[in-house]
């Protein structure tokens, strides 16, 4: 069957059948071609590419500038995948209309199909004006990185019955406000199960168990190319740089003993040519 671009209402009908919903992150040309060649059904531009991508040790210095170098780059290794550009810290708190103008740019300037907002009531403003821009945006709750600091930490979030409601009741508000999804981050299996059934909405899960309407995780995480650490919700399906570590020790080795390059990846001249070569070079 002939693969189609993706859009909000396919996520929205997967819920409605049953079916789950995958979601990948990319941050260049090369990543985005290999997670929409596989057929994933979203992606996202993280601002997780502060940590993964760029060094820093947290998401919070991320800019706008950044974010919109990165999406560009993998909107052109994107076809089919609906791509979501994440709204990195403070591009969404000062203003409405600030807010408006960011998401903007991600949709004009770096061809994005919607935008993801960490939070819900102090961000609901924020995500109303937005979507009445004419601008989707997925909401994200329980742990949210950019603001972990007021969390106490990169810790499980709703552990308890009145935080899992509190999440809930920012969840439906945000549902109300006009989000086409939520993604819960770090949220007890069973919470996340029972705020899913209770949401019309796709919920998308980061480390909140099996019950969500989807998955989404780092890719760099799942495929072995970020070490500094491995959350407990990452399975981690190949460890590439294991891979590319050997490849580039065997580079130098050959390199140094001369193996490298052979006769293979060289390109050759007549010999008749190189006798004229010497004589003119004499």
């Amino acid at each position: 069957m002939e693969r189609k671009k993706i859009t909000i209402t396919d996520l929205q009908n997967k819920k409605r059948d049953g079916k789950k919903i995958t979601m990948l992150t990319a941050y260049d040309y090369p990543m985005a071609r290999l997670v929409d060649d596989a057929g994933i059904d979203s992606i996202l531009v993280g601002d997780s590419l502060g940590m993964v991508v760029l060094g820093l040790d947290s998401t919070v210095p991320v800019t706008m500038d950044m974010m919109i170098h990165h999406a560009m780059a993998v909107r052109r290794g994107t076809k089919y995948a609906f791509l979501i550009g994440d709204m990195p810290f403070m591009s969404y708190q000062i203003s409405k209309e600030e807010a408006i103008r960011n998401a903007g740019r991600f949709m004009k300037e770096a061809g994005c199909d919607a935008v993801k907002l960490e939070g819900g009531e102090e961000v609901l403003d924020a995500t109303i004006a937005i979507i009445n821009a004419g601008i989707p945006v997925l909401g994200h709750l329980g742990l949210t990185p950019q603001t972990v600091s007021k969390l106490g930490g990169f810790r499980v979030q709703g552990k308890d019955a009145e935080s899992a409601n509190k999440i809930l009741e920012q969840a439906l508000k945000l549902e109300r406000a006009g989000c086409f999804a939520i993604v819960l981050e770090c949220v007890p299996d069973q919470a996340a199960k029972f705020i899913t059934e209770k949401l019309n909405i796709p919920t998308i899960g980061i480390g909140a168990g099996p019950d969500c309407d989807g998955q989404v995780l780092v890719t760099n995480d799942m495929v072995g190319l970020f070490d500094r650490f491995v959350p407990k919700f990452v399975k981690q399906y190949v460890k590439l740089s294991v891979a590319i570590s050997d490849g580039l020790k065997k580079y130098k080795d050959e390199v140094e003993k001369g193996i490298f390059p052979d006769a293979a990846h060289s390109f050759s001249i007549k010999d008749e040519e190189i006798k004229k070569l010497k004589k003119k070079g004499a």
